[in-house]
């Protein structure tokens, strides 16, 4: 792997970073205070964003997309978690799931994701499914040319500006093997369908103004045409998305780290106690040392998942090491920082105690670190004698 970035990598990073700088940061704290985004500034981020070419960044150039390599995809992560996702979201990268879109959905679904002139959510956890997504109880009945989707999901992010969501129900059982397994479709479901009702969930410490939803659907039916690939194969297209969505989350907590670290020198070289700048003492020196290790080291993790994924050599193991040490290098770098402010440290006049809010639902979103540890240990173990 080279470690050097290429010239067009060098000149995105700059972008982001100065797209960030300037369209985003500006709206931090009002969106802190207010625990939303306007849908009018959210639509000045998404034109801003398609005119600085950067909208739908994570999908090819044969439908619309800027059509860059993991590793670029990474690094725009990287740079856009410096901000609060209720504002980088608006910087869309449209579900990559929506590639599995055929016929008609193209025109409806995918190239207005790709346009900004729709968006999505993605649709799988339940009360009852959370790490077990194996577990759901969703269910499609079909019915002539339709299918009836009766259950309900819960902690769906960005739900309620999503235009329709990606559901995923049971909607038969595979008894071929002596383990009898549900098979599981993907749906488009367009908002205002009958039966289909979203609501305002719980308000989450995390990450404020990046509200999450729940979905409740009761006999909702939909054509056979807004099946989202094949039927019965919606974990084939689920999976397309979610390891590579691991990956990106490590970059995002690469990103955040990195502004926390910063914000961390910076005190530490003005702040004063006992007559000198409180990073001439060890207590606050290496804990500076620690941080900027660590995320080096969670940042060349991440970067290889992507450059290997670039290869079509990825792994589920290696996108699971990226974001189990990436989202767990985030709690311990906020954390240090947050102990280098002191009390200015939780007080929201800094937002040091925002990224150590923000940074604890990493370790949980996109499969938590339990479930990367299962894993990375299951590959380990994969080949060994029983």
């Amino acid at each position: 792997m080279d470690f050097q970035l290429t010239e067009e990598q060098s000149m995105l990073v700059q972008t982001v970073s100065t797209f960030v700088e300037k369209e985003l940061l500006p709206y931090e704290n009002e969106v802190e205070e207010r625990g939303f985004v306007s849908p009018e500034l959210a639509a000045t981020i998404r034109s801003k964003a398609l005119d600085a070419g950067l909208y739908a960044f994570n999908l090819p150039e044969s439908v619309g997309g800027l059509g860059i390599d993991h590793v670029s995809q990474a690094l725009i992560e990287r740079e856009l978690s410096k901000v609060s996702w209720a504002l980088h979201v608006n910087v869309a990268r449209p579900s990559n799931i929506l590639m599995a879109c055929r016929d008609d959905q193209i025109n409806d679904y995918l190239m207005p994701c790709v346009r900004g002139e729709k968006s999505d959510c993605f649709a799988l956890t339940e009360p009852g499914a959370g790490s077990d997504a194996a577990g759901i109880t969703t269910r499609a009945r079909e019915d002539g040319d339709e299918y009836v989707i009766n259950g309900s999901k819960h902690f769906i992010s960005h739900a309620g500006e999503a235009d329709f969501a990606i559901v995923f129900a049971i909607t038969g059982v595979d008894n071929a093997s002596s383990r009898p397994r549900n098979q599981v479709t993907a749906f488009l479901v367009d908002k205002g369908t009958a039966g289909f009702e979203c609501r305002r969930g719980p308000i989450c410490v995390s990450n404020r103004g990046y509200e999450q939803y729940e979905l409740f659907f009761d006999d909702c039916r939909v054509h056979k045409s807004k099946v989202l690939g094949e039927v019965g194969k919606g974990w084939e297209v689920a999976n397309t998305w979610l390891t590579a969505g691991r990956v990106m989350v490590a970059a995002n907590c690469v990103g955040q780290a990195q502004r926390a670290m910063d914000m961390a020198v910076q005190w530490a070289a003005d702040r004063k106690q006992f007559g000198k700048a409180i990073g001439r003492n060890q207590g606050v020196s290496f804990k500076l040392a620690d941080m900027a290790t660590e995320i080096r080291a969670a940042e060349l993790l991440t970067l290889h998942a992507a450059w290997k994924m670039d290869q079509g050599t990825m792994t589920d193991s290696d996108a699971g090491i990226a974001k189990l040490f990436a989202s767990e290098m985030l709690g311990r770098v906020t954390d240090e920082a947050v102990q280098i402010f002191g009390g200015m440290g939780l007080m929201n006049e800094t937002p040091v105690e925002r990224l150590w809010r923000n940074a604890r639902i990493e370790r949980i979103w996109e499969g938590t670190s339990e479930i990367q540890r299962h894993i990375i240990s299951k590959d380990l173990l994969r080949n060994q004698a029983q």
